[in-house]
């Protein structure tokens, strides 16, 4: 199953299934963007909008795209904030952003299912206005390194969602090589997880 299929497919269950890495993400965004404010925040990947609503109150305008149609329309039904506006697009063609304006882009668990990172970079880039801010919250490369990937059962069979491996050099290298300045990097551990390497890697670039 290709990645856009498989999240159309996991859409109809994807806020109820249990998923410590979806939960885990949920609170590190809020915990590391709660300060900020942003006249406009692109949103890229919003899923089934579990940060949405978030960043709608910390941003005056809120762009949300996904390529899962199943996403978006889950992400519509659960965010109906005036200041959202939903769409459809690929992250690995032009996106359909103007030249800097959005103050912040956020990017939550995409990156792993894009093998080219450093065109997203290039769109973030060029997206942001100067001394824009580019979150990126991802599964831990040493997670990865693992075999683990997003997966989600249906009937008897649990369907793993084709991923890439980017190292946390990849990461640093994409964001030099396109004018980005990294400000934070913190890995991070759900409480189940003692003893385990962590599971999430978030990064905040500057622009």
């Amino acid at each position: 199953m290709n990645i856009q299929n498989a999240y159309n497919n996991w859409s109809q269950s994807y806020d109820n299934d249990e998923n410590l890495t979806r939960d885990l993400d949920a609170r590190i965004t809020r915990k590391t963007l709660e300060r900020l404010q942003a006249e406009v925040i692109l949103e890229i990947g919003c899923g089934t909008g579990k940060n949405t609503g978030f960043l709608a109150q910390i941003g005056t305008t809120v762009h949300a795209v996904d390529f899962s149609q199943g996403m978006i329309s889950k992400a519509r039904q659960k965010v109906t904030a005036d200041n959202v506006h939903f769409s459809t697009a690929n992250l690995s063609e032009p996106w359909p952003s103007a030249d800097k304006s959005a103050g912040l882009v956020v990017c939550n668990l995409v990156l792993e299912h894009i093998e080219n990172i450093s065109f997203v970079f290039s769109e973030a880039s060029r997206t942001l206005c100067d001394g824009g801010f580019f979150f990126v919250s991802e599964l831990h490369p040493f997670r990865q390194y693992l075999g683990r990937k997003a997966n989600f059962q249906r009937a008897e069979s649990r369907i793993e969602i084709p991923a890439y491996v980017h190292h946390i050099s990849d990461f640093l290298d994409a964001a030099r090589q396109n004018g980005l300045a990294l400000k934070e990097l913190h890995e991070w551990w759900h409480e189940d997880d003692e003893g385990k390497p962590p599971r999430l890697i978030s990064f905040m670039f500057e622009k």
